[in-house]
This record gives C-alpha cells, structure tokens and sequence, in this order.
C-alpha cells in the first residue's frame, strides 16, 4: 500500500518581496522618454506581479494548471519589460507548480533557470529559496543524496545572510529528506533543531509544521503515542492562528497515526474532519489525500465496496487536477483492494497504471513500490517466478536510490518467493542480507530504547520466515540462532550498555549475533532446561481472501548439558477446525480461570482485587478442557525432554501471545497442574538471561542483612476512568497492608503504608534497597507499554504513578523486586517482549522481578506473599520458594486464579 505522505507542506513557496513601482512617475527625470511608454511599463509589471500572486493563490488551492497558466503569463511579462527578480520569481513558482503536478523534470528545469539569475542578480535570499526546491525536487524524484546536498547549500546560504526563518524551514526540509531515507534518528534531530528556531523567533505556521513532521517521524518509527502527542500540539497551533489548510492536514496525519495503531473508526474520524476542511477551503489536493485515506480505513475494517468507492474518488480528484503523483497513489490503493478481494487480476491492471505513472513522472520510490506490490501480487497467484522478478527490480531501485527501509522489504519477500518457489538456499542468503539491513537501520537510532523496539515490529517477519527457511532445510540450530537473534534486540543492546564499562563502545559481535555455543553455554551456567518458542505465520485463502494465520510452533530445549533438542507443533488445526488462533487460545485459557476482559477503574473498584483495569471473571466450566489445550500444544511436544526432578528449574522463553499463558496452571492428560511438576521462570531471551546473571554478580550474593522496602497499601491516587474523564480515587487495599505488616517482620523491615507510601518517599529509598516489595494497584498499558505504573500516595505536584518509563531512568541495586499489583507483567507485547514495568526495573539494574500475569485478589495473594518470602528464607532459590508457596496455596485456594497469576523473570539466586 502506497499512502501519499500526508502531513506538512514541505514546500517553499516564499518569493523575494517584489518591489513595487511608485504610483506616480518623476516626469522631469524621464525627460525624452515617451510619456505613454513609461505609464505602460509600471502598468505592465503591476499586471504581472498581480497574475504571480494570482498564480500563488491557485496552486496553495491545488488549482495547478491554473496556476500554471497564470505564472506562464506573468513570466512572460517580466521577460518583455526584463524584470530579472520578478523572473525569477515566476520561474520558482512554476517549478513548484510543476512538482506538484509530479513533472518532477520539468520542475527542476525551471528551478535550475530560477538559481542561475538569483546568482546573476546576485539575490542570495532567492538563491537560497531555489537550491531548497531543487532538493524538493530530487526528493521527489527519489535522489535523496542529491535532494540532501542541495538542501544543506540552502541552509549555508541562510544561516550566511542570518535569515532565520528560512533557516528553521531548510532545517525541516532536510529532515524529511533524511525521513525519506529511512534515517528517521537524523531526521528527527533536524526536525528539533527547526522546532527551536520557529519558537525562538515565533514562527507559529512553521512551528506547527515542526511538530507535524516530528509527530510524522515518530509514526515511521512506529512510536504511535508520541506520534500522535506531536500531532496534537501541532493541531492546536494551526487552530489557534487559523490555518485551515495545517488543520487539515494534522488531522489528515493524526487519522493515519490511529490507522497504524489499528484504530480504524478513529482514524475515518479524523479523515472525515480533514476531508470537511479541504472541501470547505477547496484544497483538491488534500480531499483526495483524505479520500484515499478514508479508502484505506475501510479497507482494514474489511468493506471493502466502500474502500473502492473512496479510492474512486479521490482517482477522479487527482486526474481533474493534474496531480500525477496523488493519481499513481489512488491506483496502488485501489490495486491493494482488490488484492484482498482476492481479484488478483484487477489488482495487477491497477498497479500496471500504477506503475507507469511512476515511470512517466521518474518517481523511483513510487515505482519501486509499484513492482514490489505487483510481486505481492502475482505470490498471491501462486507464480513464484513473477513474483520473484518484480522483487528483484524493486530491490534494484531501493538499492539505487539508497532507500534501505524499501530494500529490507524487498529482501523480506524476494525471500520469502524463493522460500515458496523452493529454492531454499537462495531464500536463506536473501533473508540474511535483509537482516543485515534491518540491523544497520536499528544501529542508527543509537541508545534510543523505545524507537528501536517500534521500528523492530516491521522487521521481525524476516528473522521469522529466515527460521522457515532454515528448518525447512534441517538447518535447526541455525534456525535457534536467528530465533535468539530476532528477540528482545533493543533490550539486550540496553542491558548490555548499562552493564558496559563504557557505554559508547561497539557491543560485541557475539552479543549482536548470538552464537549456538553461547547459547549452550547460558544453559549450562543457569544450570536450568530452557524452552524458546517461536511463533510461524504463514498466508492461506480463507473464504477466498488471503489472510495471515499461526501456522506452526517451534519449540528448542536446551539442556544444561548443552544438548539441544527441536520439536513443533502444528497450528493448522486450531483455526481449521476450531476457528480459533494460538492468540486467541491463549485469551480462552486465561478467561476460563477468571481473568481476560479489560474494563474501566471504575468497574474495577468494585471488585475486590488490585486492579485498575482488569475485572475477575468466573471461572468457566471449560477451565481444564482449555487447559489441557493449551498444555498439549506448547508442553507435550516436549515433554519427554524435561527434566523428571520438580526442583529443577525450566525457564520459559516466550513469544508474543504466549508471554500471557498461565504456564504454572497448564494441565496435562491426568489432570495435574505443570507447577506440580517443574519449578518454572520465564525470561523475554537467552540473552537477557546472561545478562541479569551478571547483574546479580554485580550486587553481590546473599539473603541475609538486607535493607527491604515493603509498601503496601497507600493513599490511593486518583485515575481517569478513561481518557477526558475526571479521575476516581482507586479503592483501598487491606489485604495489601496486612501482607506489608507480614512480610516487613520477617524481613526485619519497617513497612511504608497509607500517607508514608508517597512516590517521592519511594522513590528516594529504592537505590539504597537489597529487596523491594510493593503490594498496591498495577495500571497495564498495551499501547505504549511505558505508561504502566505501579499506584502510590500522591504528594506535593506528582500524581502518585510510577510509571515504567520513569523506573527506565532509575540506578537501582536491588536484588529483587515483587510488584504484588496486577498486571504488573503485562504491557505492550511486542517483538522484543513486553515493554511495560518488569522490563523497566530489569533495564534499571535489577536481576530478579516477580510479577503478575492478572488481577490478582486481595487475600490470596497476601498470603501467597508471606509463604514465598518464609520459603525464601529456607531455601536461596527464589523460583523453588515461589513453586513451594503455590503448592501450598492450592490447597487453600483450588482456583488457580488465586495462586497461578504470579512468575519470576530472570535470576533465582
């Protein structure tokens, strides 16, 4: 799918003051100079400078040819009374004029006649305003080298003449450049550096523009929330100065940022608002931008009818105005419809059109684009051959124009066509060198945690089709290798870091490119059974459209032998004949012992329990028939290979859905639970796994003399139910207290509850802490993940929630953290694990989390609390002491709601 960039008009379109001729004319000092000839001149140029005006009204309105015949008549004035800057200044516009019309060419000819009299006029402000669109020129074109030397000589030449506005605007110009490259970190740096200047000098249109073009940047790294926080700070400022046609275009972006984050009725909202304003101001360029947008919206939601009929549209749009570029997109998009519509030849003629339009324009991004869906297209058809062809001429313009998100893609699905076509080893080597690809965009964000783990959701299909590729070929511990290298990235690269003597140094090769005798090598020092699972999907015709579905699981044990065994499962039968996923078998499981559905704080107040946005269910009659599934799919695979003894450990490895399976609570065919027979942990990756074992080296072995700190049951603070809503006061804790009075004798400690437990009096006391243990509320975010926070007393200007993010920031030496809260291990699951609060303490130096999977009850779990902490002090193996306290619960309390929410990450010693 090919969305025309919607967002902020990255176009010049500023001319040098023209200079006005006098109303009235020194007759004395013409003298001998023809009365009526000199009346006719100044007549002449103020009809020229009103056609230019004129024609810079039409194209800000999208009426390009319009403007085209505008600006052609007043240049053709200024040549006959040789007025040299209003020449120039014709010829820029019409270069603009050009651009948008997608002869991109023509455009630069123009511009290239513009620069060459600024230069013989010596006006080095034109100058500047001409080498800009010349590099919006070659952006367009796709020659984003040469797009970025011309915007940097722009930028020379402004900061030369000390014109800062012009300045801030060349500064945003090569931030999209940079964008277009896929450097998305370079881009936002100028993007920065552009906001600074608007505010210094209170530029508020380009401010907003500023903040758009971030809020854009953050939508390609996949950093949604921070994505839409920009647009809406840019949205105020257009509504604040009235500018109607920024308003339209930030509501336009804020629609396509909802659209990424799946929230499709969200996203036809905001495209209906911009689409109102372009029809209200006659923008056609934007209503067809909206239009096709709109198409896309329904096209997720699955009408497709109405998704063809906005597409439509806005094709009609685009070819009253001349907008080729906007034309080539509207076909793309309506090719991409009937794609799924399964009318593959449709969708080949669409994008045919697509593709010509591209060629004609020399629009080299547009056209690899083109190719790559046509090969989208034609694997759909089953040719293979075809498919693989058009990869490949994709992968040759991606290559040319230095555009390596476009070339990871094309690697993606050149390999994933030869993979199909069956030649194995030319599939794997292609998917190698996407990985690579993939691997040195993320090396351009730096030590920026967040984006790296957005941007890795795009590209973790490559690391999962190289692993079909490799199986395929028996290549097994191969396949283990790029299973471990396509998990937790971001977080083992920030692990590594903290843990790093210098920071800034290249992380070892073997850290970046895990190795198979590194892996038998954590086995071996845990001295535990790790299992590591790897979710396959594959694309099936399902009712006649193709769709991507779970097809296999794999699944390696290694030993601590270092041997290792590999075993899947297949999925099909799931969805063939039970219509359910492995995702949604998991959600089954979790809602037949009492826990699954999301509600507001209200709800969820009501409910004796520490949650804020979880409510208990009861339990289903199917719990052990959902059980036993699960366990059959995921642990009877492997069974045989598990060790026999129940206190030796097993640490799971999970992915995407099944970091949220009740593994202590999973059933076998007899009835008895899996934490009757293993002593279970999990971990986001074998690296993180490393990791934390030196974490724990670094603070020092030992149980005793430790300064706790217990927290449990603070003033609660208050939470919108949900977003624009007055926040409500989260219901006390008892339970929570008592499990703070117990545990803080038995570890000698003085608990923190009621006003002691404040946020800044935690916070203060958390890097001086041997063992943390915070019993209150948990709050889940699974959009950004960041926003999870653990409830404490509010004082002074803070709102008493500590989030993750702001735990990410924290030097912190204790060995242990329980967070006795719900929810606490759930977050925003991603490619790289769960990004919420356990990951946060881990990332903040702290090698063992104890966390929650649920809403966990209040009793239950005070009690389940104070039997860990009483094994613990028997027993140094936190994962034994946390299997004995759940054995012992079950007898008290059978559901395993009340005993099975709870799973240690990370060290046991």
């Amino acid at each position: 799918m090919r969305l025309p960039k919607i967002g902020f008009a990255v176009l010049i379109v500023l001319v040098a003051t023209v200079v006005e001729m006098p109303p009235s004319l020194n007759l004395k000092a013409n003298w001998g100079v023809p009365k009526v000839l000199a009346q006719t001149t100044a007549q002449r140029k103020a009809q020229a400078d009103r056609l230019l005006e004129q024609g810079i009204q039409q194209y800000e309105t999208s009426q390009f040819r319009a403007a085209l015949q505008s600006l052609q008549q007043a240049l053709a004035i200024y040549l006959e009374i040789k007025d040299r800057q209003g020449e120039g200044n014709a010829l820029r516009i019409l270069g603009l004029a050009y651009d948008s019309l997608g002869d991109y060419q023509k455009a630069i000819e123009y511009q290239q006649q513009s620069l060459a009299i600024a230069r013989q006029i010596s006006d080095r402000q034109a100058e500047g305003l001409s080498l800009g669109n010349l590099g919006l020129a070659y952006n367009s074109l796709g020659d984003y080298q040469k797009a970025i030397e011309y915007h940097q000589q722009s930028l020379a030449i402004t900061r030369e003449i000390g014109h800062r506005q012009a300045e801030g605007r060349s500064l945003g110009n090569l931030g999209n450049a940079y964008d277009s490259l896929g450097d998305y970190q370079k881009a936002i740096e100028y993007y920065q550096q552009s906001l600074a200047i608007t505010r210094e000098i209170g530029d508020r249109l380009w401010e907003g523009n500023a903040l758009g073009n971030l809020g854009n940047a953050y939508r390609s790294l996949g950093d949604y929330q921070k994505a839409i926080e920009y647009q809406q700070q840019s949205l105020a400022i257009t509504q604040e100065i009235g500018d109607r046609l920024g308003e339209g275009a930030t509501l336009g972006s804020l629609g396509v940022a909802y659209f990424s984050l799946g929230d499709y009725q969200k996203a036809i909202d905001y495209q209906q608002q911009s689409l109102a304003i372009a029809r209200e101001i006659g923008d056609r360029r934007g209503e067809g931008q909206s239009l096709v947008n709109l198409g896309s919206a329904y096209r997720s939601l699955g009408d497709y009818q109405k998704a063809i009929e906005y597409q439509q549209q806005s094709l009609a749009i685009t070819r009253e105005i001349g907008d080729r570029f906007g034309e080539g997109a509207a076909l793309g998009s309506l090719s991409n419809a009937y794609n799924l519509l399964g009318d593959y030849q449709k969708a080949i003629e669409y994008q045919q059109r697509s593709l010509a339009i591209a060629r004609e324009i020399s629009d080299r991004l547009g056209e690899g684009q083109s190719l790559g869906n046509l090969g989208l297209a034609y694997h759909s058809l089953g040719d293979y051959q075809k498919a693989i062809e058009y990869h490949q001429q994709r992968l040759a313009i991606a290559r040319e124009i230095g555009d390596p998100q476009s070339e990871g893609l094309a690697l993606n699905n050149l390999g994933l066509a030869l993979h199909k076509q069956g030649n194995l080893t030319a599939a794997e080597k292609t998917l190698f060198e996407g990985i690579e690809v993939w691997e040195s965009l993320r090396e351009k964000l730096g030590s920026n945690d967040t984006n790296k783990v957005s941007i890795f959701e795009e590209q973790a299909r490559t690391y999962r089709i190289l692993q079909e590729v490799l199986i395929a070929q028996n290549k097994t511990d191969k396949a283990l290798e790029v299973a471990e290298r396509g998990r937790a990235r971001a977080f083992v690269e920030l692990l590594a870091r903290r843990l790093s003597a210098n920071p800034a140094e290249t992380l070892p090769a073997n850290l970046l490119k895990p190795t198979l005798e590194q892996i038998k090598q954590i086995a071996k020092i845990q001295n535990a059974t790790l299992v590591q699972y790897s979710i396959i999907s594959d694309s099936f015709k399902i009712q006649g459209k193709q769709q991507s579905q779970e097809s296999e699981l794999y699944i390696w044990v290694i030993k601590p032998t270092g041997e290792v065994a590999f075993r899947q499962a297949n999925l099909k039968p799931l969805w063939q004949d039970k219509d359910i996923s492995l995702a949604r078998l998991v959600s089954l499981s979790r809602q037949s012992i009492g826990v699954g559905t999301r509600t507001t704080v209200a709800n969820a107040a009501n409910v004796e329990t520490r949650a804020t946005l979880e409510i208990v269910l009861k339990p289903g009659a199917d719990q052990t028939e959902r059980l036993q599934q699960l366990h059959q799919i995921i642990i009877e695979p492997i069974a045989d290979l598990l060790p026999t003894a129940p206190n030796a450990r097993v640490i799971f490895i999970p992915q995407s859905s099944l970091f949220l399976v009740p593994f202590p609570a999973l059933k076998d065919k007899s009835g008895k639970y899996l934490i009757e027979k293993h002593t279970i942990l999990t971990a986001p990756s074998l690296q993180v796994l490393e990791l934390t074992r030196q974490q724990r080296e670094r603070i020092g072995k030992g149980v005793n003399n430790k300064q706790a700190l217990i927290l449990g049951n603070p003033i609660m603070p208050s939470v919108p139910p949900a977003p624009g809503e007055p926040p409500q006061q989260l219901r006390p804790l008892p339970g929570a207290e008592r499990e703070a009075n117990a545990i803080a004798s038995l570890l000698n400690a003085q608990p923190l509850t009621g006003s002691l437990g404040t946020k800044a009096a935690i916070v203060q006391k958390m890097p001086s802490a041997r063992i943390i243990h915070l019993a209150t509320h948990g709050i889940f975010d699974d959009i950004r993940g960041l926003g999870s926070a653990i409830a404490l007393a509010p004082s002074g200007n803070d709102n008493g929630l500590l989030t993750a993010e702001e735990i990410l920031d924290l030097k912190l030496n204790a060995e242990l953290v329980v967070l006795s809260a719900c929810d606490t291990g759930r977050g925003r699951i991603t490619g790289d694990g769960i990004i919420g609060l356990s990951r946060s303490f881990i990332n903040a130096g702290v090698p063992s989390v104890m966390v929650s999977l649920w809403a966990v009850p209040d009793a239950p779990t005070a009690e389940l609390m104070k039997a860990f902490y009483q094994n613990w002090q028997k027993n140094p193996d936190k994962a034994q002491a946390l299997r004995q306290a759940m054995l012992t619960m079950m007898q008290q309390y059978p559901h395993p709601k009340d005993w099975a929410a709870f799973t240690l990450i990370g060290e046991v010693e």
